[in-house]
């Protein structure tokens, strides 16, 4: 499971034990700070996974959506699932995607990722920020992998809005999304309901 931008393992706190509970391992690792890119955030995925064998399948929060494709790749995994995720084309940057989606920008409000994330999780999150990559993002994403892929949207998040997402998805993944009602902080508004989403 990825998390996305200045962001750590611990988004995936609430999830985890929910999915352990039936018979699933999970490895959330922490990506790094400092000069790194998508290679090395790919890198640091695969090696929390170490020895593991078996099915595995991605999770990826937004801005682990660009790393997820490469992950996929190098595990041999099973299944992608992108939530409130940044779905790339092949070849395309993370500094281009912006453009190349036609993204609108946030909805104007000020509260954009824990507006319906109970307050002192909201608090504990804000304790915890992750660090930067220092490298400007303008690595080539790999080409999304052939594998089934599913995506899972906020129907609250302010940060991509719903109209924009679903144009995204369905332009990029030609498929559906599923829809929780969320902000753009899936795993900690709504930790129960996207378990039960990614266990179905």
């Amino acid at each position: 499971m990825i998390h996305g931008a200045g962001d750590t393992g611990w988004y995936w706190h609430l999830v985890t034990p929910l999915l352990r509970a039936h018979g699933h391992d999970v490895v959330t690792p922490t990506l790094p700070g400092g000069p790194v890119g998508l290679t090395e955030y790919a890198d640091t995925v695969v090696e929390a996974v170490g020895s593991r064998t078996g099915e595995f399948v991605v999770v990826a929060q937004s801005f682990g959506g660009f790393t997820a494709p490469l992950v996929v790749d190098r595990l041999g995994a099973s299944a992608l699932v992108f939530v409130a995720g940044m779905v790339p084309k092949a070849g395309e940057s993370p500094d281009g995607w912006w453009t190349g989606t036609g993204y609108p920008g946030p909805s104007g409000d000020d509260d954009l990722f824990f507006h319906d994330v109970p307050a002192e999780l909201a608090a504990e999150a804000e304790k915890r920020p992750g660090a930067h990559s220092t490298t400007s993002f303008d690595e080539p994403c790999a080409p999304l992998p052939d594998v089934p892929t599913r995506y899972v949207l906020g129907l609250r998040d302010r940060f991509f809005q719903p109209s924009f997402t679903r144009r995204m998805v369905a332009e990029r993944l030609g498929i559906e999304p599923e829809e929780i009602d969320a902000g753009h902080c899936v795993a900690l508004a709504r930790p129960k309901e996207l378990a039960e989403l990614l266990l179905g």
